[in-house]
C-alpha cells in the first residue's frame, strides 16, 4: 500500500524552532514527528511512503539515509516550487510512478484515524476519493464537510465564518484517492485540493467521507505542539513521577525545582528554584534557578537564564539565551519582551 505524506511547508507558525529544520523533524517526546505519522500508516499496512518535500528536504535524507522509517520504505519527491496541496500530491505521485489507489496524509497531523474503515467505505461506495472528518469546537480554521447518510459529501466549504458553518465536522487531512484524481489536477501551477479538486468531486457525487471521533490534532501551532506531547505522554502513562508528563532518563531535575505537566527531553536540566509548567524542553535545554517556563517551548540547547520568565506560547530557538530577568510572552504568534505593567499577572499565566 502506498502513501504520500505532505511535509513541504515552511512551518512558519513554529518559528524559530523551524528556522533550521522542517516541522516534521521536530521531536515529539523521544522521536521526530514524522515517525509518529509513518508508524501509524505502517500499522495499517502502508509499506511505501513518498515524502512530498519542499522546505529543507535534506533533513529527511540525513535522518533516514537507508530510506527506511518505521518499517516502511521512504521515497522523496522534492517540489521545484510550492504547488499547494493538490499540486504537491500530483507531483509526488507522478514522481513516484503511482498508478493505483493511495493514501495521503498531512505530516503535521497526529491522529488515531481508522484507515481500515476509510478504505472499507471507499471500496463499498466506489468512491473516487474518501476523506477523514474530525469534529472540532471552532470549524472556522478548516474545511467544513457536511455529508448524507451514505457518507457522500454534500459540500466542501473552506474556512467558513463560525456562524455560517453547517457542521463542526471538518477535513482532517487524511485521504484515500484513486489514481484518476491525479488527472483532475492541472500540472505546473499551485492547486488547492480543498478549494479546487474536492469541490469538483462533490459536484460529481464521487467524494465520500468518514466521521471518526478518535484522537486528532494539527501539531503545527505552538499551543498544539505542546498539547500533542502532553497527550502522547498521558496516553503512554507518563514517565517518571513528580508531575512530569514525560521525563527522558537523562533529564535532570534538581531538588527544589518544580515540574508539572511538562515534557523534558534528553539532557535537559531544571535547576533548583526553577519552575516548568505545561511546557516542552527540547534536548539540552536548561531552565536556570528562579526562571519560570509556562505553556512554552525551549529549543534544543536553549537556556532560560536566572529569573527569566518565558510564558504564554513563547518559542525560544535552538541555542538561544533568554537573558537573566527578561520576561517573554507570545501574543498572536509574535514573541516579545513583556511590559513592566504586566509583571503582576505573570505568576498566574
Amino acid at each position: 500500500m502506498h502513501a504520500i505524506v505532505l511535509v513541504g511547508g515552511f512551518g512558519t507558525r513554529l518559528r524559530p524552532l523551524t528556522s533550521t529544520r522542517p516541522k516534521q523533524m521536530l521531536p515529539l517526546l523521544d522521536r521526530p514527528m514524522i515517525e509518529w505519522v509513518v508508524e501509524h500508516l505502517a500499522r495499517f499496512g502502508v509499506d511505501d511512503v513518498v515524502l512530498s518535500l519542499g522546505y529543507l528536504p535534506d533533513a529527511f535524507r540525513a535522518a533516514y539515509p537507508d530510506g527506511r522509517c518505521c518499517g516502511a520504505r521512504l521515497r522523496y519527491a522534492v517540489e521545484p516550487e510550492p504547488l499547494d496541496t493538490a499540486g504537491a500530491i500530483r507531483f509526488a505521485a507522478r514522481h513516484a510512478g503511482l498508478d493505483e489507489r493511495f493514501v495521503v496524509v498531512n505530516g503535521d497531523v497526529i491522529a488515531d484515524v481508522d484507515l481500515g474503515a476509510l478504505l472499507a467505505l471507499h471500496v463499498a461506495r466506489g468512491a473516487e476519493a474518501t476523506i477523514h472528518l474530525a469534529e472540532v469546537e471552532d470549524p472556522a480554521r478548516y474545511g467544513v464537510v457536511p455529508i448524507d447518510d451514505a457518507g457522500r459529501v454534500l459540500a466542501f466549504i473552506e474556512k467558513p465564518a463560525a456562524a455560517d458553518a453547517p457542521t463542526r465536522w471538518v477535513n482532517a487531512g487524511t485521504y484515500v484517492l484513486e489514481a484518476s484524481v491525479l488527472d483532475r489536477i492541472p500540472e505546473g501551477r499551485r492547486v488547492s485540493i480543498e478549494r479546487e479538486t474536492f469541490p469538483a468531486l462533490v459536484a460529481e457525487g464521487s467524494l465520500f467521507a468518514v466521521q471518526d471521533d478518535g484522537y486528532w490534532i494539527d501539531a503545527g501551532t505552538p499551543e498544539c505542539y505542546v498539547q500533542v506531547q502532553l497527550d502522547l505522554a498521558a496516553r503512554d502513562g507518563g514517565r517518571e513521577g513528580g508531575g512530569a508528563g514525560y521525563r527522558h532518563p537523562t533529564a535532570v531535575v534538581r531538588r527544589g525545582a518544580h515540574v508539572e505537566r511538562s515534557v523534558l527531553m534528553a539532557r535537559t536540566v531544571v535547576e533548583a528554584g526553577a519552575e516548568v509548567v505545561g511546557s516542552v524542553l527540547l534536548p539540552g535545554a536548561v531552565v536556570a534557578s528562579g526562571a519560570r517556563v509556562a505553556a512554552s517551548v525551549l529549543g534544543e540547547g536553549a537556556t532560560a537564564g536566572p529569573g527569566a520568565l518565558v510564558l504564554d506560547g513563547s518559542l525560544v530557538g535552538d541555542g538561544a539565551l533568554v537573558p537573566p530577568g527578561e520576561h517573554r510572552r507570545a501574543r498572536l504568534g509574535v514573541e516579545a519582551p513583556d511590559s513592566p505593567s504586566a509583571d503582576a499577572a505573570l505568576g498566574s499565566a
